[in-house]
């Protein structure tokens, strides 16, 4: 029997509570997930790969089937080189699927053993961003109903060093 694996990638600067929501589901639908980081030098992170890796791998370690990895290049040619034909990606609103549905298309033709699949997080979750969850940390607002426990200390350290600097 075939085993179904999927990539959900993503900067998860930082990991929230919709990212692990779609996590929990895909472990439950797919034989192996591979949640990796996306290394994108253009863009400006937060957290560095190392500190996105370590919160993810630790708000994950319930899941025998998910592994936390990271990929620089095409998210199509990382899919191939783990023998994934899905990739995940979550949509919060409708403005959200354009994009996601020209990256799919896109993807579908430079690869077409890879399909692109939508998840939704739970409604609850679903005007979550990491954008926004960074903005209320820098105000010192509370985000701990937004994160695990682990990004809300992470975010705290993070904004307290820059403050002091």
């Amino acid at each position: 029997m075939k085993k179904i694996i999927a990539v959900y990638p993503g900067t998860f600067d930082p990991v929230t509570n919709g990212h692990l929501d779609i996590i929990e589901r895909a472990s439950q639908l797919f034989d192996k997930v591979y949640v990796t980081i996306a290394v994108n030098s253009s863009k400006v992170t937060l957290f560095s790969k190392d500190e996105r890796k370590e919160m993810l791998v630790k708000t994950t370690s319930k899941y025998k089937n998910v592994e936390v990895d990271s990929f620089n290049g095409l998210v199509v040619d990382y899919a191939v080189r783990k023998k994934a034909s899905l990739l995940i990606r979550g949509l919060r609103a409708v403005s959200d699927f354009e994009n996601e549905f020209q990256m799919s298309l896109t993807n579908r033709k430079m690869q077409p053993s890879v399909t692109t699949i939508y998840m939704m997080p739970n409604e609850k979750y679903t005007y979550l961003n990491s954008t926004l969850i960074r903005e209320i940390a820098r105000l010192k607002g509370d985000v701990r109903c937004f994160v695990p426990e682990i990004v809300s200390t992470k975010l705290k350290e993070k904004f307290k060093k820059n403050f002091s600097s």
